[in-house]
């Protein structure tokens, strides 16, 4: 249970006001009847999503379907407001009549619609919810946006929300997680139509904000098939329940029928290398894309839908070389003094041979240096560049939204879909010859450059009935969610089993399976004070997460370098000279002779790298099948003590299977000081069990240290659950739950009709953060920990810290109506934070070789807090401008990502460390459109036009990247060209 605000606080007031309503009687509503109609525009053509409200009574009202149609309990003396975004207002009396037809007239002044987010009343508007909700017209936006899928989108266009796109890091470009408030991926809840969305099977261990986390994968849903998105800033998990920390994400889908929409958009990257100079290797235009999205819907039977949404995207991988110097070929390599495990010479360099036989010396000595051999084979330093950049995708997803109307109190709903997406990306060191441990001639002479790919597929669904018992809606749903991603390795080797080893592996694969069923009451009563709303349901939910392991060459430590010792005798090979290990040092005793062995022994001649080269495959040690089951109850109120003043509040208890009990609250407020001025604030508290994956995932991957010379050099690290051994004779403890508090304050100005203006402040304080240690090898820990870990490195997912985020949010949008149909509408938003590390965990680990700041400082390590307070903006502006006149229309978008500065664990011989701060950053976005008939419409334009690179990193930095990835990435200029059309 959270202290600072405790059920006993909140739970009365929710009763009592429960009790109250039951109790109410309803002669009050007696002379009230049914009213119908349809809303249309001028020419007739009929509106989904409209708000039907009883004047004065905003919580009383419908919205209409996907025919226009509305109805709701009205009495004679009532009087009808019906608005919606884009159009003029109407009010109508309802006097003795039950039909209306109503036409109302377009005027873009007219920003504020119904939110249903953060709400469980039949909706308010932006400007009137207690807390702060943005909403964002997909079907609007995205003819003139630069961005194809659905996360970028948002990022560009809601301050709050970001969804940095890794440029590699193994397999974290294969999903972009999605943030608010600069709080981690796991912290935010995403729904569908207001029902919870599964995340994907991954979990990615290295996020913008240093946490490990698993988040949902928003391009699995076309953007086609999506009517708006209602973002809530507000710790929610009280009302939806685990994740809702930092706010929720609601994805509203169409309803439409009977109209056919289509676009067609290609578009490309300029590549002009930034200002890196010689590190980079001069580009022509890459990242190519081609998207091709449709929607159109169905009447059934005129009483229900089927809405249907299709998209189809292919794009081409954006490559951002580091063309370094650390060194490819090694004396051994380039002198022909390698052996194999036999002791028989390896001829590395055959160019060398044939220069010795023809007696070129000149030529012999060029060979003997990288330069040399490197210009005799066709290469340059650039072939051996690490690749940063964005990955290759094939994605072909459908959606679809569905409704009937059974009778005029219940009705029948489902919606969901299914995706495959096909992702190769370019996230692997480039393997040097000068490797050997890692090197194999016959398959690749001149070292290689590894690729994970990805398939994914995903599939969700949900069914559910709403309707009348007494004068309770109740709704009943079930929604099923599945993400399977079968990870893979292409251009690789293990290299333990020699030349026989495939070069393309399955690794294995991670399923999530996540069901809920959710039953939910909601009951608005006139007559206590200005009107009371209850909701109270329940919901079951079970999850699954599920390693399967790969193929056994993909995990498996191979006999390459293994020798079996035919005869006893001295460890010699044919020349009689002692046998050498892999970096071509003979094998000797102590006094500089041949190793005495027997027959039958076997000797590790050459330690050969195991595994899969760049990621390990998942093993039997590796697979998992866990399951939790979490049962949750809500009691949620919303009190209108007066026409100014409401309150609300939510009370949540949950069980988890594996995490026991909790009990969760929320209280809000908004309070009308004029009819153009409004206070809100809120305080919730709420509570986050480890996801499955951070539980359970387990794996070893191959991470790059630098020497002594600063070149990155190969090292396995293993990544332990906290119930393994390896954990347990360390004293790693178990996971924890995480437990936040929210607070929030703010304001809502409209000073004149088409100017709203949105002021909120907030702080959100989480216990028992969850981040992953830094490294610990066998020789640091001592107490025979090698028998456990062997000769890689652990690293584990523990509760390191209690954080803070804390910030200010500004969101002003403006629209001006002008002669001859013309028009202006301005926006600007930004969001001033700040993230905290309040205190630190640390834990009395059985380590004998460290002392105990070095033990704090591996179990969170320097750089991941900094990577949490300083990693990622901490402003973030973005204005805009859209002017439309008759056919014609444009926008131009300015985003501006403030400083960061990174940390590093590293330092000079001073102790200085390796720190840098990047200058904050603006980019400008244009487009242009047109519309060519009253069905077709064309636009061009382009994202970041200026070509705006990041700054590089300092040398002592540079690794896989050469720029910095936290602020606008290093892609550069893009530019598209789309085709929409409707009919």
């Amino acid at each position: 249970m959270q202290r600072k605000l405790r059920k006993h606080d909140v739970l009365p007031v929710l009763v009592t006001l429960f009790v109250l309503a039951i109790a109410l009687p309803t002669d009050a509503l007696a002379q009230a009847r049914k009213i119908t109609g349809k809303v249309q525009t001028g020419t007739s053509e009929l509106l989904q999503g409209v708000n039907v409200l009883v004047k004065g009574n905003s919580r009383k009202g419908a919205v209409t379907d996907n025919q226009g149609l509305f109805s709701l309990e009205a009495s004679p003396t009532d009087v009808l407001v019906i608005s919606f975004i884009g159009f003029k207002s109407k009010e109508i009396q309802v006097g003795n009549e039950t039909n209306f037809t109503i036409s109302l007239d377009e005027d873009a002044t007219q920003l504020s619609e119904l939110v249903v987010t953060g709400t469980r009343n039949v909706g308010r508007t932006i400007i009137e919810s207690p807390v702060p909700v943005d909403v964002i017209s997909i079907k609007d936006i995205m003819g003139s946006l630069p961005q194809i899928d659905l996360a970028q989108m948002l990022a560009f266009v809601a301050p709050s929300f970001n969804a940095v796109r890794s440029q590699g890091g193994d397999l974290n470009s294969h999903v972009d997680p999605v943030q608010l408030r600069n709080m981690a991926p796991n912290q935010i809840l995403v729904l569908v139509n207001g029902k919870r969305r599964h995340t994907s099977a991954l979990l990615i261990t290295e996020t913008a904000v240093g946490s490990p986390s698993t988040t949902v994968d928003l391009m699995t849903i076309p953007v086609s098939a999506i009517d708006r998105v209602e973002i809530l800033r507000d710790g929610a998990a009280a009302q939806y329940g685990s994740d809702a920390v930092a706010g929720v994400v609601n994805i509203i889908l169409k309803k439409g029928t009977n109209k056919l929409t289509a676009s067609l958009t290609g578009g490309g990257y300029a590549n002009t290398g930034g200002q890196a100079g010689a590190l980079t290797k001069d580009g022509k235009p890459d990242g190519f894309n081609y998207q091709f999205d449709a929607n159109y819907g169905f009447k059934i039977a005129d009483k229900g839908f089927i809405n249907i949404s299709g998209q189809i995207t292919q794009r081409r991988p954006t490559l951002r070389p580091f063309v370094n110097d650390w060194g490819f070929f090694d004396n051994t390599y380039l002198n022909n003094l390698r052996t194999d495990k036999n002791g028989n010479p390896v001829i590395t360099n055959p160019e060398l041979i044939n220069a010795q036989v023809a007696g070129n010396t000149s030529l012999m000595t060029s060979l003997k240096t990288e330069d040399g051999l490197m210009s005799a084979r066709g290469l340059t330093k650039a072939d051996f560049a690490v690749y940063a950049g964005m990955p290759a995708i094939t994605l072909g997803s459908m959606f679809y939204n569905a409704g009937f109307e059974i009778n005029p109190t219940t009705s029948f709903y489902s919606f969901g879909g299914m995706s495959y997406k096909y992702l190769e990306g370019f996230s692997c060191y480039f393997r040097r010859p000068a490797q050997t441990d890692r090197f194999n001639y016959l398959l690749y002479p001149n070292g290689f450059r590894p690729q994970m790919t990805s398939n994914t597929s995903d599939i969700s669904n949900t069914v559910g009935i709403k309707s009348k018992i007494g004068d309770f809606t109740v709704d009943f749903s079930n929604t099923f969610g599945k993400n399977t991603m079968r990870l893979g390795m292409v251009n690789t080797f293990n290299a333990s089993l020699g030349s026989n080893s495939p070069v393309n592996m399955n690794l294995g694969t991670h399923q999530f399976t996540q069901n809920s069923t959710n039953l939910d009451f909601s009951r608005y009563f006139k007559g206590v004070m200005n009107g009371l709303n209850i909701a109270f349901g329940a919901e079951m939910r079970i999850e699954n997460y599920k390693i399967i392991k790969g193929q056994e060459e993909s995990y498996s430590y191979g006999t390459a370098g293994v020798l079996t010792v035919g005869k006893d005798g001295l460890l010699v090979g044919p020349d009689g000279k002692p046998l050498e290990d892999a970096s071509s040092t003979p094998i000797v005793d102590a006094n500089g002779n041949p190793l005495s062995v027997f027959a039958g022994q076997q000797v590790t001649v050459k330690s050969l790298s195991s595994n899969c080269q760049c990621f390990a495959g998942f093993g039997p040690k590796n697979e998992r099948n866990e399951f939790r089951t979490t049962m949750g109850a809500y009691l949620d109120a919303e009190l209108e003590l007066t026409r100014k003043f409401l309150v609300a509040g939510a009370f949540r208890l949950e069980n988890y299977s594996d995490f026991g009990g909790v009990t969760i609250g929320k209280l809000a407020a908004r309070y009308s000081i004029s009819k153009t001025l409004s206070i809100r604030g809120s305080i919730a508290s709420g509570f986050r069990a480890p996801s499955l994956q951070e539980l359970n995932y387990t794996h070893t991957a191959t991470a790059f240290v630098p020497d002594a010379n600063g070149i990155p050099q190969p090292l396995d690290v293993t990544t332990y659950p906290t119930n393994s051994t390896a954990a347990r004779v360390l004293g790693i403890k178990g996971l924890k739950q995480e437990q936040s508090r929210t607070y929030g304050f703010g304001l809502t100005y409209q000073p004149v009709r088409g100017f709203e203006v949105t002021l909120d402040a907030y702080q959100i304080d989480v216990d028992n953060r969850i981040f992953r240690t830094s490294y610990f090898n066998a020789s640091e820990v001592g107490n025979n920990y090698g028998e456990v870990i062997g000769d890689g490195e652990a690293q584990f997912f523990v509760n390191g810290a209690d954080v803070r985020s804390k910030g200010l949010e500004a969101v002003g949008n403006y629209t001006m109506n002008l002669q001859g149909n013309k028009s202006f509408t301005f926006s600007l938003a930004a969001i001033f934070s700040k993230n905290t590390v309040l205190n630190r965990k640390t834990l009395n680990l059985n380590v004998a070789n460290l002392t105990e700041d070095q033990v704090v400082g591996k179990y969170l390590s320097r750089d991941v807090i900094g990577q949490f307070e300083t990693g990622t903006p901490r402003t973030k502006l973005i204005g805009s401008v859209a002017f439309r006149a008759n056919k014609f229309n444009t926008m131009l978008r300015g985003t501006y990502y403030g400083t960061v500065t990174e940390r590093s664990v590293s330092a000079d011989n001073d102790g200085n460390f390796y720190d840098q701060t990047f200058s904050g950053q603006a980019i400008f976005d244009l487009s242009f459109g047109y519309d060519l008939t009253r069905n077709l419409k064309v636009s061009i334009g382009g994202s970041n036009i200026f070509d705006k690179y990041p700054q590089i990193l300092r040398s002592e930095n540079q690794g896989f990247y050469l720029y910095s990835n936290n602020q606008q990435g290093s892609n550069g200029a893009y530019y598209y060209g789309r085709v929409m059309f409707n009919f």
